[in-house]
């Protein structure tokens, strides 16, 4: 794995203001509509609160019309959302997968509701995502503390998705904060530092854009039993591979919620 050290001021940033943001979402109705659309399931509505779907996505620069590529959906968060907006405004979404084994879920193939969704594959040995500079906006949302334990694959999803995007496309970015305090070793609490996550980016050609603190949870004090997914929505109880202990209290944790998140804009230059 790449090394990297920067210092944290060296993160210069633009934070989005929250009346702006509520500004942004308001004008664009097929992003309401989508977001608080009957398709999307009560679990995934109960998490809104800490994932602030529609402001997230006006912060990324979702649009009417663009092509989005999704990396790793897992349940369809955001493909609920995604989709259907692609559908109304004349755009296009693409999911990429972890592998062809692993398919989207059979209810997003419904076209009348969520359109006509093209998939591709991201993993360690994956070939491009798409034709060169075909596409508007990349999301990864929490999937890079995961890619971090594989060797050169944090590097490959940068290269990856640099190599996607159009000219001026937009990298959209949401992950597991570990500052203030330091990263662990490949950030195999789930935590990474958003220090790290900006030089990778700018490592591959990308431009720090926007940072936004619509994610953040001040709650999250990052020393919990199992890592992040000590918190909701994993509630995890027992180390790895040992069953859910049932004597767990997981109140202090339902109390924090889910976890303290960095969400940033990198831009393609051009």
């Amino acid at each position: 794995m790449m090394k990297i050290s920067i210092m944290a001021a060296a993160l210069g940033a633009f934070v989005l203001c929250a009346p702006a943001l509520a500004g942004s979402v308001q004008t664009d109705a097929a992003l309401v509509a989508a977001a608080h659309g009957a398709q999307r399931s009560p679990a995934d509505v109960a998490r809104d609160r800490y994932r602030h779907p529609a402001e997230s996505l006006a912060f990324w620069g979702l649009r009417p019309g663009i092509t989005v590529l999704e990396i790793w959906p897992s349940g369809g968060y955001w493909t609920e959302i995604l989709a259907p907006y692609a559908k109304a405004t004349g755009g296009r979404y693409i999911a990429a997968l972890s592998s062809a084994a692993h398919p989207l879920a059979a209810r997003f193939a419904d076209k009348a509701l969520y359109g006509d969704i093209a998939t591709t594959v991201f993993n360690d040995k994956s070939g491009p995502l798409a034709p060169h500079g075909t596409i508007d906006l990349v999301l990864t949302a929490r999937n890079l503390h995961d890619w971090m334990w594989t060797p050169g694959m944090a590097e490959k999803s940068m290269a990856d998705f640099f190599a996607a995007l159009k000219p001026g496309g937009i990298l959209a970015f949401e992950e597991h904060r570990a500052d203030p305090r330091p990263m662990v070793k490949d950030a195999t609490d789930g935590y990474v530092s958003t220090a790290y996550v900006i030089a990778l980016a700018e490592h591959a050609g990308f431009k720090l854009n926007g940072q936004s603190e619509i994610n953040a949870n001040p709650k999250d004090t990052k020393d919990h039993p199992f890592g992040v997914w000590t918190l909701p929505p994993s509630r995890q109880s027992a180390p790895s591979g040992r069953p859910p202990n049932p004597a767990f209290d997981h109140a202090k944790y339902d109390a924090i919620g889910e976890s303290d998140r960095m969400t940033l804009r990198f831009r393609k230059p051009g």
